[in-house]
């Protein structure tokens, strides 16, 4: 009988970026602070895999500083291209910007990658990782695979990603997750401190 499949998905804790509430896809910034309490979490965690972001692992070692931790650049966040930086008041008047925002799946922005091929390199990624692992990425990615491996009607813009939050994802198997199926459970999991004796 198959093994259940299932994966964490944790996005970066607030960025510079973040707090200017600038789009930071490929930019390497840093966490707007590096103090934070590790967490409990309903698995032991060893190894952590994370984009090669310094935000992310940044994230990894608040979170779990036991761990050991593997970054991959294909869980980075989407490529923005010349939207890298800016803001969505700097850009709301830019066609190029409005057609992104209408069809990001299909449409890049200037420069940039599409969600299509977020998607694929992501999926690359996340086939080799063994069940119960753990993916310290970034909000863009984790929508994908969202809206990937959900049947929920939200689009992609409509899932509320926040800086911190953990997903979990679980299928009946490996195998259903290499076929693309949706998953047979998500839940947000709950952030709580780690208790120190």
């Amino acid at each position: 009988m198959a093994r259940p499949y299932r994966l964490f998905f944790i996005r970066h804790l607030k960025s510079t970026s973040n707090g200017n509430g600038q789009y930071c896809g490929w930019t390497d910034c840093d966490l707007i602070s590096n103090e934070g309490d590790p967490i409990e979490f309903p698995v032991a965690v060893p190894h952590v895999f994370c984009s090669d972001l310094k935000r992310t692992i940044q994230t990894a070692a608040i979170y779990f500083p036991q761990a050991t931790f593997e970054a991959d650049p294909r869980v980075r966040e989407c490529n923005f291209g010349d939207f890298e930086g800016k803001t969505y008041a700097q850009l709301k008047n830019d066609p190029d910007y409005r057609n992104w925002l209408n069809d990001p799946w299909h449409v890049p922005p200037r420069n940039g990658e599409s969600l299509g091929h977020v998607k694929s390199r992501v999926l690359d990624a996340l086939v080799e990782l063994p069940s119960d692992s753990v993916v310290v990425t970034h909000g863009g990615v984790i929508r994908v695979v969202l809206d990937t491996f959900t049947q929920d009607d939200r689009s992609f813009w409509d899932w509320d990603v926040s800086n911190g939050s953990i997903w979990q994802l679980e299928w009946a198997s490996k195998e259903e997750f290499k076929e693309g199926k949706p998953c047979t459970s998500l839940s947000e999991v709950p952030i709580t401190a780690k208790q120190t004796m």
